[in-house]
């Protein structure tokens, strides 16, 4: 034999041992090394997750009418990978055609996939793969368009020319219509077309507490196949503090897909049932939520301002019964959000004016340095001393403490801020809880800024509520100090978390800060500011028939935001109060930034006084308070600076 030849034929045996060699061990490979990831790979190809979307807990009030609550909607997708695959199209071709043959009406099914079948066989035989495609791609827009609202024209344009493999067609599509759609696809074999249910948030008082009670907003999530889905979660308020509640956990039910694409049944253990979120009952009563804003925007109105909070809090539990700001949006159409969603009541800081003159005052009646009758001199309406200059708007002489309060003398609340010392009263002032949040589950919350300096010039401002900023929030806790015998309490805004068949899941009980003020002070507060509101005092405006009323008015120039300095006839006006006096079942802060009226003098006594005194009036009647003072007929208008 031929050595050469032999040669060759060794060297091809040789080729072909080694080359078999390798397929066995690249076999050996896939079966045995990497089995798992070509298993789960190939299961991966014939499955589909479908997204079981939990329902979003509800938002209530104390009465549990609900707020917000979350509707079935679903979103309608395109998968081209199958729309425009030919051997899936032709199912749909073949139905078309078969369900128009005579005698289809009486076949079972079996008959009918039989010759749905024959005909998808004779359809790939006898037309081109783009034939196929283009005729499937028109028989699903001509059934799709009008239940979607949309031209077929611009139905098929935004499939075709949409990048990606997998696009939503239409969001939020109401349940009713979604089943029917479903319903059509299946019963015309349509391809490439998922539905994927979620929930759309329903506001049902869109306009009313739209700060406090906040928003949804969709992300966008990638799954395991690379498709993108979208996932709602809070963005704002109480929709987004209450997330990890409201959310719940979403479920899954599993599809299998044959050898030729179609879906068929998953088994019993393809299911993962959703769980519901927790529903969050809010200590806000929407009946008097109602009233605060009605009010608000008549004294808006009325007096030519934009910005504005009302809090109305329940001293002796820390609930806050009704809050809201102005400027606010619609929850439903969410216009305007970066203008309007400032929450004012939380996230404002304001020098507070005379309002704040209850910590000098309040202080030196804790401290045993003076009494409700004990007197200072005022200087006759103008201090100074070295670089320290205090003003007053009217020339007093000698007022006793409830006489400062009442007049609100400036160089009189400045004058028992001395007897504490800075060193006290900036205790009192942390010890109200000025310069910290309040701790409210809320998100946004601002701090204010009320701190020591040292510079004895920003202590004498401070001690009648200027050189630092307080919040509405902080006022309305501050004035409950008051109502609630010294305590300072934690402002609650969530009441309890609620499971969907009634059962209180946690609750939420007044948490108590720190004591502030021994009791008896607090008696002796409520009674000096009393005299605020009536005849001699600068609030008898915010005077409420039949009840005895304790507040502070609140007058301050506005900082100038864009430079040192505050700005000219440009004021926030202010009043706090609280009734009964000797009881009081409310406190209520009402701040109105920059009014612009000429109508009246722009102070607290003025404006904010008479808006407390209509909101006061109607949150009496609500909650059902019984008068305990003779009715005046008719009553007595006296109006004062």
């Amino acid at each position: 034999m031929n050595r050469k030849f032999q040669y060759r034929c060794i060297l091809l045996c040789s080729v072909l041992v080694a080359g078999l060699s390798l397929l066995s061990a690249r076999l050996l490979q896939i079966q045995l090394v990497n089995r798992q990831r070509y298993a789960a790979s190939s299961h991966k190809a014939f499955q589909r997750i479908e997204k079981l979307p939990a329902i979003r807990g509800m938002i209530v009030d104390r009465r549990e009418e609900p707020l917000a609550k979350s509707i079935p909607v679903a979103t309608l997708y395109v998968d081209k990978n199958h729309l425009f695959d030919p051997k899936l199209a032709s199912y749909g071709l073949a139905y078309q055609e078969a369900s128009n043959q005579p005698g289809w009406d009486t076949m079972d099914e079996t008959k009918r996939m039989r010759r749905i079948k024959s005909l998808r066989a004779e359809i790939l035989d006898s037309e081109t793969p783009d034939s196929i495609i283009q005729k499937h791609l028109a028989q699903a827009v001509g059934l799709l368009a009008r239940p979607l609202g949309m031209r077929r024209e611009d139905l098929r344009a935004k499939i075709e020319t949409s990048p990606g493999v997998w696009l939503p067609l239409a969001k939020d599509i109401p349940e009713d219509l979604a089943d029917r759609l479903r319903a059509s696809i299946d019963e015309n074999w349509l391809q490439g077309f998922d539905f994927e249910n979620s929930l759309k948030r329903w506001y049902t008082a869109p306009t009313l507490a739209t700060h406090l009670i906040g928003f949804t907003g969709e992300i966008e999530e990638t799954d395991d196949n690379d498709q993108q889905h979208t996932r709602m979660v809070g963005k704002f308020g109480v929709e987004c503090a209450m997330e990890e509640y409201l959310a719940g956990r979403d479920g899954w039910r599993q599809h299998r897909r044959d050898a030729h694409g179609l879906v068929v049944p998953g088994d019993s253990s393809s299911l993962l049932p959703p769980r519901a979120g927790l529903n969050v009952q809010l200590t806000i009563d929407m009946g008097l939520q109602a009233i605060v804003e009605e009010e608000m925007d008549a004294a808006l109105s009325e007096f030519k301002a934009e910005r504005a909070a009302v809090v109305l809090i329940d001293p002796h539990t820390g609930e806050i019964l009704a809050m809201a700001s102005r400027p606010h949006f619609d929850l439903n159409r969410k216009e305007n959000l970066v203008q309007n969603s400032f929450n004012f009541a939380i996230q404002a800081i304001y020098e507070p004016g005379s309002t704040y003159k209850i910590v000098a005052t309040a202080g030196a009646l804790n401290e045993g340095i003076a009494t409700p009758f004990t007197s200072v001199f005022c200087h006759n309406g103008h201090y100074v001393s070295g670089k320290i200059e205090v003003p007053d708007h009217a020339p007093y002489g000698m007022l006793t403490l409830q006489g400062v309060l009442a007049k609100s003398s400036n160089i009189g609340a400045y004058k028992f801020a001395l007897q504490l010392g800075p060193k006290r009263f900036y205790d009192y002032v942390k010890r109200w809880g000025f310069g910290s949040k309040t701790g409210i589950l809320l998100s946004g919350e601002s701090s204010g800024i009320a701190r020591n300096s040292g510079n004895a010039v920003d202590f004498s401002r401070a001690s009648y509520g200027y050189a630092l900023n307080v919040t509405p929030l902080q006022m309305a806790c501050a004035y409950a100090v008051l109502a609630n015998d010294g305590k300072l309490l934690k402002p609650q805004i969530i009441k309890a978390l609620i499971a969907n068949d009634g059962t209180i899941v946690q609750d939420y009980p007044p948490e108590i800060v720190t004591q502030v003020l021994k009791p008896n002070v607090a008696v002796q507060m409520r009674a000096a500011l009393e005299k605020v509101t009536e005849k001699g005092g600068t609030a008898t405006l915010a005077a409420v028939p039949g009840f005895r009323v304790a507040g502070k008015t609140g007058t301050a120039k506005r900082h100038n935001p864009h430079g040192r300095g505050y700005l000219p006839n440009s004021y926030t006006v202010s009043f706090v109060g609280m009734l009964p006096a000797d009881h009081p079942a409310f406190v209520c802060v009402v701040v109105i930034d920059d009014p612009k009226t000429d109508k009246v003098s722009r102070y607290g006594g003025t404006i904010a006084a008479p808006a407390f005194a209509k909101i006061a009036t109607r949150v009496a009647t609500h909650m059902n308070l019984q008068p305990t003072e003779p009715i005046p007929s008719p009553l007595a208008k006296i109006t004062q600076p």
